[in-house]
C-alpha cells in the first residue's frame, strides 16, 4: 500500500490563499524512534478503506475539543480511512466504555484525548494484547506501556508564556518580555490558578508559569498575598469554570476585604477566566475606578476573545488545534503504514512507566493587538464569530 497523502494545513492554507501556518512539513517524514506498529494488526499492506480508526476525545463542553475531534475525524476520512469519534462528555466511565467498545469494534489505531490520564490502564492493557498501536492526543496517557506516541504542544513553554503575558499585563516586563524595571517598592498582588490535577499537562503549565514568576515574587515586587501558591492546593478539577469563580469569591472575601487591590490573576484556561472575572466583576472590578486585574487564560476560545476585546481578560494562550490534528493524523498514517513517524522530543513525557516518544508544536500568546493577524487572518476564527 502506498502511504496516504496527507493534505497538510500548510497546503490547504496556501490553496486558500491563507496564511501558511507554521506546521513542521517534516512531520510525514519518517524517522522517529520506536513504532509500535502492533504484531496482532498488520495494516501495513491494506488500504485506508479497509481500516478503522477510533478517536476518543473528552467533551464537547469545550469548543476546543468540538473542533479537534471534527478535525481529526474530517482529515482522517479524507484520506479514506473509517472513524468512529466519540465524546465523553467529561464523564470518565463513559470514555473508558467508549474505548472498549472501539477495541471490541476491531478498530487498527486509537486516538485518545483523556479525560484522566491515569484511568485509562485496562482498556490500554487490551489495546496492547490486540496489537492495536495508541495515539496519545495533547495529554498524556499515563503509567501504561501501551501508548505507542504522544503529539501535544510545548507544555512547559505554553506555562512560561502564561507568566510571560501576566507580567506584560502588570507592566513588569515591557512588550518584548524585557524587565521594565519596576522597583521592589511597588509590590503586585497576584493569585494563582492551576489546570486539573489528573491532567498530565497542568503541572507543566503551572510549572513553566512559575519559572517565569519566581524571581518576582523573590524579589518582592510581586506577592501571592493569599499565601495559595502550590499547585496541589490552586489545582481546579476538570477545569471547571464555576469552581474557578467560588475559589476567587472566596479568595476575595478572605484575603482582600482589607481594601488592597488584585493586580493579576494566573489562569490557565479561557473558561475559568471568565468565572473568575464573573468573581471579581461582582467584587466591583470592571470600573474606571477600579479596573480588572491582569487575567490570562489558554485556548484561545470565543468566549476569551471576545472577553480580550472588551478589554476584560488581558491574553491566551494560542494552541492551533488544527496543527495538532495535522499531526496526529500523520502519525495515524505513518503507523498504518508500518513507517514510524517522526518526533521532535524522546526525553521530556515519561508515563511513568516509559518515555513516550512525542510530537510537540509551538503556540503563541494572544493579546487585543494580534487577534486580527494570528487568529482571524488564519482563518482560526472569524470576524463574524467575534460579534
Amino acid at each position: 500500500m502506498s502511504r496516504p497523502q496527507v493534505p497538510t494545513l500548510s497546503r490547504r492554507l496556501a490553496l486558500a490563499g491563507g496564511v501558511t501556518a507554521a506546521v513542521a512539513t517534516a512531520l510525514a517524514a519518517c524517522g522517529g524512534p520506536g513504532a509500535t506498529g502492533g504484531a496482532g494488526n498488520d495494516t501495513a499492506g491494506k488500504e485506508p478503506a479497509e481500516l478503522k480508526i477510533g478517536v476518543a476525545m473528552p467533551t464537547k463542553s469545550s469548543e476546543r475539543w468540538i473542533k479537534d475531534g471534527n478535525n481529526i475525524k474530517q482529515q482522517l476520512e479524507e484520506l479514506g480511512y473509517n472513524v468512529d469519534l466519540q465524546f465523553a462528555e467529561d464523564d470518565i466511565p463513559t470514555q473508558a466504555n467508549q474505548i472498549d467498545n472501539m477495541i471490541t469494534q476491531g478498530v487498527n489505531l486509537l486516538i485518545i484525548a483523556p479525560i484522566d490520564g491515569t484511568a485509562l490502564s485496562g482498556q490500554l492493557d487490551s489495546a496492547g494484547e490486540a496489537g492495536i498501536p495508541v495515539i496519545s492526543y495533547d495529554r498524556l496517557i499515563r503509567d501504561n506501556e501501551n501508548v505507542s506516541y504522544y503529539t501535544s504542544f510545548d507544555n512547559y513553554d505554553v506555562g512560561t508564556q502564561m507568566g510571560t503575558s501576566l507580567l506584560i499585563g502588570m507592566g513588569i516586563l515591557n512588550a518584548d518580555g524585557e524587565d521594565a524595571g519596576v522597583s521592589p517598592d511597588e509590590t503586585y498582588n497576584i493569585e494563582l490558578f492551576g489546570g486539573s490535577p489528573d491532567d498530565n499537562n497542568a503541572p507543566f503549565f503551572f510549572n513553566g508559569a512559575m519559572d517565569v514568576i519566581q524571581p518576582y515574587l523573590g524579589s518582592g515586587v510581586i506577592t501571592v498575598k493569599s499565601g495559595q501558591t502550590d499547585f496541589d492546593t490552586v489545582a481546579t478539577m476538570r477545569w471547571d469554570a464555576a469552581t474557578a469563580q467560588s475559589r476567587m469569591d472566596n479568595l476575595i472575601t478572605s484575603t482582600y476585604s482589607d481594601g488592597s487591590r488584585v493586580d493579576g490573576v494566573l489562569s490557565p484556561l479561557d473558561s475559568m477566566s471568565i468565572g473568575i472575572l464573573g468573581a471579581l466583576k461582582g467584587a466591583g472590578y470592571g470600573t474606571d475606578a477600579q479596573p480588572y486585574p491582569t487575567v490570562t487564560g489558554q485556548d484561545a476560545e470565543i468566549a476569551g476573545i471576545k472577553s480580550i476585546m472588551a478589554g476584560e481578560q488581558y491574553s491566551t494562550i494560542f494552541k492551533d488545534t488544527r496543527e495538532l490534528a495535522d499531526a496526529a493524523v500523520q502519525m495515524a498514517v505513518a503507523v498504518l503504514s508500518g513507517e514510524e513517524p517522526e518526533v521532535n522530543d524522546t526525553e521530556t513525557y515519561d508515563n511513568g512507566v516509559k518515555v513516550v516518544p512525542s510530537y510537540l508544536l509551538k503556540s503563541e500568546i494572544i493579546t487585543k493587538d494580534n487577534v486580527h493577524s494570528s487568529l482571524v487572518d488564519t482563518g482560526y476564527i472569524t470576524e463574524d464569530e467575534l460579534k
